[in-house]
Parts: structure tokens; sequence; C-alpha cells
């Protein structure tokens, strides 16, 4: 009788613990009532969509970046002729044409040496100021040219210079002074017939003194090169009275190398 009590109360005792354990795992606040609990984990963690009305979207297409536009290099402006001033007149003295002071200033002897320039180099003679054909004549050349005069002494009226050419070369270019308003040198070519060193006094005018005159032509009173007693007689412009005058010492010079019977000639108008 005490061994069946025993075995009834092993039985209820059994289903108490059991009991237990379905109540714990039956409880609604520690899991969803289906579905695995790996399921559940793995969909709530899942990254939401970034479109929440499901539409596909498309990707807009990447424009290229445009390539920067090369501005145009502007030319420089060309220079103008009086900005290479200096330049000319350094170069006309350095080949022999006299220009005065190298300073950059087109004065009127510069004028001379350009006149000159144009006259021995085939372009238009003038008495004007520098211009660009100058410029690139003058700055590219690398000698005086050559003579295209046969021997003798030259007087150019228009440019008031003086070309003294020995064989094929223009010896000397010198600046001179022609007859004045109302004593013009004429235009003619004459023959040195006369020479007279030194220092004399002019037959016509007082306390006019003539220098190493070479006479050419046989008018009365007789016409020739000479050298003045100071040489600011020497203008720039036609300032004598008939003769020619001529810078010193370069007459001097010229009276040394020209001979008996040398051609002069006289052209030009200023």
């Amino acid at each position: 009788m005490s061994g069946r009590r025993g075995l009834v109360a092993g039985a209820l005792l059994l289903a108490l613990v059991l009991t237990g354990c379905a109540d714990v795992a039956a409880d609604p606040g520690t899991a969803p009532s289906s579905g695995s609990p790996t399921q559940s984990a793995t969909t709530s963690s899942s990254t939401p969509s970034a479109n929440p009305s499901g539409t596909p979207t498309s990707t807009p297409p990447v424009k290229p970046t445009p390539k920067p536009t090369a501005k145009p290099t502007a030319k420089p402006k060309p220079r103008p002729p009086a900005a290479y001033a200096k330049q000319v007149e350094a170069k006309l003295d350095a080949l022999g044409y006299p220009v005065g002071d190298v300073d950059g200033e087109i004065t009127k002897r510069a004028k001379q040496a350009l006149c000159a320039w144009r006259e021995t180099n085939g372009l238009p003679i003038s008495r004007g100021g520098l211009t660009s054909a100058d410029v690139r004549s003058v700055l590219t050349a690398t000698k005086r040219p050559a003579a295209n005069k046969e021997p003798g002494i030259y007087v150019n009226k228009t440019c008031q210079v003086l070309y003294q050419v020995v064989g094929k070369t223009y010896r000397r270019i010198v600046w001179v002074s022609t007859g004045g308003p109302g004593y013009d040198t004429p235009n003619r070519t004459g023959k040195v017939w006369r020479k007279w060193a030194g220092a004399h006094e002019s037959s016509l005018y007082d306390d006019a003194y003539m220098y190493d005159s070479i006479y050419f032509l046989k008018d009365r009173p007789g016409i020739a090169l000479h050298g003045s007693r100071v040489n600011t007689l020497i203008k720039t412009y036609p300032a004598s009275h008939r003769c020619v005058r001529v810078m010193r010492p370069q007459i001097h010079h010229i009276f040394a190398e020209t001979p008996i019977g040398t051609k002069v000639s006289v052209y030009g108008q200023y």
C-alpha cells in the first residue's frame, strides 16, 4: 500500500516539472508565435531599401569634364621706328655715316646721315625722319655698300653731304653746306683745276677764310670745296656764297687725296 502511494507521488512531481518548462517556452514576451529565431533575426537586421516605393532607379550619365579652352596668344604690337633710333644712329655712325650725337634723337644731322644712307642703298632719297624701311635696311647691314659711282667727289644738295669715292668704295661721307638763297651752287660736273693749301682770305668777302680749297668750276669767281674758319659755319642747310663748305679736318684729308683733274659733281635740290 505504501509502495503504490510512492509511485503516485513520483508521477505528480514529474507532471509539475514538465508543465513548468512548457510555460517558459510559451511566454509570448520572449519569442514570436511563428518562424524560427534565426530567420527573424536575419530579417530584422537587413538594410532598408533606399527607394521606399520599390521602383528601380537608373544612374544618371556622367558628363565629361570640358577641356579648358586655350586663349589665343596675342601678337606683340610692332615697335615704332623711333624705338630703334639709337640703334640705327650707332650703326650708321659705325658704318661711316656721321649722325652727330648717338642719343636716340633723330636730329637734322642724323637726317643727313639717313638721307645719305638711302641714296647709297638705292632707297628713295629724302631728308625725312626714320622709317620702318630705314630700320630694316640699317640694322640688317653688315658693311657700307660698294660705290655705284666712278671715282671722284660728289656733292648731294638734297642731303647736304659729300661723298669721296676712291676705287669702288665710299672713302668718306661728310657734311657740307652749299650755296644759300641767291648764291646757289650750280648743279654741274667739273674737274679739279686748282688747289690752295692752308688758309687764305676770300677775294670777295672780308674776314671770310677758306681752308684747303679745291677749285672745280672756272666760273667767275671760281667755285671751290673748302673748309671754314669754324665748323659751325657748315650748317644743316644751304648757307654759303656759292662754294661748298666742308667740315674740317675732313677737307684736309680730301685735299691731300684729290689730284688735279679729279671729277667733282654737284646735283640734287634742297
